[in-house]
């Protein structure tokens, strides 16, 4: 069965394995997203069509999509995976930087989708799979892991809201939304903000893997599940999971807001 995926923010980290995974399935089209006026320079697949241009915290995000998009197609899942991560502490917040995360995390998805719905684009049977973060639940926030990281945290718990509220919008179109944690993985942008110092004893798994275990949830994801929050490779790299919720957690791991 022939199916086409839309993958925003497809250069690099998650977005990236996640092109080249669904690339590799037989009968599916993946069109990525990229900031750049001009496609990535990797090796060119027939299945993989490029939309340029396309920056998530900018406004006309959406309408250049469907611009771009052939006409009369139909996408039957659209992840949302770009994202911006600006290091703060307390003692060092940085206004530019919160601006950027809550554009890029929480403002961005709400017209982006909003278009695509609008144009027909996602429609029945169709999802949309918001990538979030366990840094988002107020619940597992931990006095362990301290505070900081404003514009982070709190942008990614505004995309579980933003999340949430599209599924009630969307319900009845037959449209299922999810949010998810792909897990802590060994990108450039953990690296930017220090993060590589706890790939180890924190789990961190390559984004080829976290697309994998992503992929695999978005298959049996449907409207039973939308607007809920998932963990699809459980609590093994959530630090906090077992201080919060206790022992012996499943896979995948619903998680509480």
């Amino acid at each position: 069965m022939s199916q086409s995926v839309l993958v925003l923010g497809a250069t690099r980290g998650l977005g990236a394995s996640l092109l080249q995974l669904y690339a590799s399935k037989p009968s599916t089209t993946v069109f990525g997203t990229t900031r750049s006026s001009t496609p990535p320079e990797i090796p060119s697949q027939p299945n993989i069509a490029w939309l340029t241009g396309i920056d998530v915290a900018k406004q006309d995000a959406g309408q250049e999509i469907v611009l771009q998009l052939p006409s009369s197609t139909r996408v039957s899942t659209a992840i949302i995976s770009a994202g911006y991560f600006g290091f703060e502490t307390f003692d060092e917040p940085d206004w530019e930087k919160e601006v950027k995360m809550y554009t890029t995390s929480a403002i961005g998805p709400v017209f982006i989708v909003h278009h695509l719905v609008k144009a027909g684009i996602l429609g029945e049977r169709s999802k949309v799979i918001l990538v979030s973060s366990e840094s988002g639940s107020i619940t597992l926030r931990h006095e362990k892991e301290g505070g900081g990281n404003f514009g982070h945290h709190a942008s990614k718990a505004a995309l579980n809201m933003v999340g949430k509220l599209l599924s009630l919008d969307l319900k009845d179109r037959g449209i299922a939304v999810g949010l998810v944690h792909p897990g802590f993985m060994r990108t450039e942008m953990t690296r930017s903000v220090g993060f590589d110092q706890y790939w180890d004893d924190g789990g961190a798994v390559t984004p080829d893997q976290a697309a994998e275990s992503l992929a695999s949830f978005i298959e049996e994801f449907d409207i039973s599940k939308t607007g809920q929050y998932w963990a699809p490779r459980g609590p093994r790299d959530i630090g906090t999971a077992e201080d919060v919720l206790g022992k012996n957690l499943p896979t995948p791991l619903q998680l509480p807001w």
